[in-house]
């Protein structure tokens, strides 16, 4: 017989009745009934009922074990009495006499409990992580991500991709994010940095002929933390094409995107029709560029409706150039106690409030009621209703000013009415692509252009769009949302070291810089570049939502906490005296 065990604590059934086993793993809980006791042992795979009576040889040695004690037994295989077989689990017609038992390794006071669904702060979970894996959910949680994973690359290949391996250790690259730097002991004062993305390396696969590339990938970003972002590392399906269009790159994503969410989205519906919704739409309709689409809720533009209305505070905003009136339809939110909870949340949120208009029966015909219905005249109010499509029973809720100034908050209180009016299909994964990214942003003090997404984007236009308003750019940039995340983002690169230096110079890079930074991507494109392009996939925000947490540390193995801190390996660490001399570095203690 095998040193540890003949079967796992999952395969036993019926058949296995008056068969000697072997088993190893952990003591999930121990229960004694009137001198029997009885243990629930526990490995990866499952669970199987073992018991020990006073005839057993070992009785007092299995007295003594407590949870989480790793053991071996062997036993003999036996059938439960009927009314005593536990149909959940596929162990549960049989359990195990103990013959004999050896401690694999003991287990001090526990700090948290595996058995059950007790909470435990954050903090402790991370300490003791080891121990934290050990539940139910968090070992279903790392499977799943295994088999997500698993089930990708099969996707991939089955579309001919080859999966091709890039640095860890490269040079600092501007990508929207803080590098990790890596000093170089052979070259003093010099730095490596740890990658953001494979970016300029994917790009390079293309011009070395590689058709298509793909890699599940670790990318390094100094990052403040999220509940859905990662602040140090997190893995990718990164991907590239040559020869191919933002449509080739769609058409290759979605069924490999849409297969991962139907074999392990748990029966939930997948939508199939990924709508594609300019970045300038997604931002009027929804109010931010990951929209939740299980919400139908849609903003709309109402400024003529106020204009020299009797609402002043509106009337008067619409006077100053760059404004707006926009309005949250809410079906079903057609009661002041709503209203005023929404207007709150306004308030919250930090700005002065929410207007807004409920519809009643008054019994001899619809009203409009609220303060603003009250400013503007039921002629203006029913113009709003009709352009909203709302009824008796509905409200809509309004914001005024500079989109910039209240697009964020309206974008959330959208997501609020949809979650309390019922309006979210919460069973459902819903897709969308957002196309037609800005190429550039300007700071709103100091009027200075940057990039506002990916600065390796071919602009749309080429060369002749760069010889306008840079804010007019569009770029072949686009996003994958999904139930309010953005799980993909990918573009058609810039391949022409021409109209790739006049990008940069709009954004305040000179050629000279532009090529100490980007040298190798610069020099390889005076070689014969192919037109391509591709995206990323983030696979730990994937797996977070089909495992169904808004966190995204519950499937991620060894997640850092949210001051980017390993408390169970007690990272990051000061280095040693001589670890600093080797590297000619020194730490500057800083003020307190």
């Amino acid at each position: 017989m095998h040193a540890f065990r003949s079967h796992t604590c999952a395969d036993l059934t019926a058949q296995n009745v008056g068969e000697t086993v072997r088993l190893s793993g952990w003591v999930h809980r121990v229960r004694d009934h009137g001198g029997i006791l009885f243990i629930d042992l526990r490995d990866h795979y499952g669970v199987t009922q073992v018991l020990c009576d006073p005839d057993s040889p070992v009785f007092a040695e299995v007295e003594k074990v407590r949870s989480e004690w790793c053991i071996r037994i062997d036993g003999e295989v036996k059938a439960r009495d009927e009314g005593l077989v536990n149909p959940k689990l596929p162990t549960g017609e049989i359990e195990v006499f103990v013959r004999d038992m050896e401690v694999l390794g003991a287990a001090e006071e526990l700090p948290l409990i595996v058995f059950g669904d007790q909470e435990y702060p954050e903090e402790t979970r991370l300490r003791y992580r080891f121990l934290d894996l050990r539940r139910e959910a968090m070992q279903q949680n790392m499977t799943l991500r295994s088999d997500v994973v698993a089930s990708i690359r099969k996707r991939m290949w089955d579309q001919d991709f080859r999966e091709y391996q890039t640095p860890i250790i490269t040079a600092s690259s501007p990508e929207g994010a803080r590098d990790f730097l890596v000093p170089s002991r052979l070259h003093p004062g010099k730095f490596y940095a740890l990658p953001q993305a494979p970016q300029q390396f994917k790009q390079l696969i293309m011009v070395s002929g590689f058709d298509k590339y793909f890699q599940i990938a670790p990318c390094f970003r100094d990052e403040d933390p999220r509940a859905d972002r990662s602040p140090t590392d997190f893995y990718q399906l990164d991907l590239e094409m040559s020869f191919v269009s933002q449509q080739d790159v769609f058409d290759t994503i979605q069924p490999v995107m849409q297969g991962v969410f139907e074999e392990f989205g748990g029966g939930r519906k997948v939508d199939s029709d990924w709508p594609q919704i300019s970045y300038k739409d997604a931002a009027l309709w929804y109010g931010t560029d990951k929209p939740d689409l299980r919400n139908p809720i849609k903003m709309q533009v109402v400024s003529d409706h106020f204009r020299g209305s009797g609402f002043a505070i509106f009337a008067k905003l619409l006077e100053q150039d760059g404004t707006e009136i926009r309005a949250i339809p809410a079906p079903g939110g057609g009661s002041r106690k709503f209203c005023d909870r929404m207007n709150a949340f306004a308030q919250k949120e930090g700005l002065p409030g929410m207007g807004y208009i409920f519809w009643r029966d008054q019994g001899n015909g619809m009203e409009a009621a609220g303060p603003l219905a009250k400013n503007i005249g039921p002629e203006r109010t029913e113009a709003i209703r009709q352009q909203l499509g709302l009824d008796v029973g509905d409200a809509a809720f309004f914001l005024g000013g500079k989109p910039s100034s209240f697009e964020t908050v309206a974008g959330k209180a959208r997501v609020v009415i949809g979650d309390e009016l019922g309006l979210t299909d919460k069973d459902r994964f819903a897709f969308c692509w957002i196309v037609d990214f800005p190429m550039y942003e300007a700071d709103e003090e100091t009027g200075k252009v940057d990039f506002s997404h990916n600065p390796f984007s071919m602009p749309q236009g080429g060369m002749d769009a760069l010889n306008g308003n840079p804010l007019d750019v569009l770029g072949y940039q686009y996003d994958l949302a999904c139930n309010g995340y953005e799980l993909v983002s990918g573009a058609i690169r810039n391949h022409k070291p021409e109209i790739m230096f006049k990008a940069f110079e709009l954004a305040g890079y000179g050629e000279d810089e532009v090529r100490k930074r980007f040298g190798g991507m610069v020099n390889a494109f005076r070689f014969g570049a192919p037109p391509h392009g591709g995206c990323a996939a983030g696979i730990d925000r994937m797996v977070m939502l089909l495992a169904d947490t808004a966190n995204i540390r519950e499937v991620i193995m060894f997640p850092m906490n949210q001051r980017a801190e390993d408390l169970m390996m007690e990272a990051p660490s000061e280095p040693t005296s001589d670890q600093l001399m080797e590297l000619h570095l020194r730490v500057i203690p800083q003020d307190d």
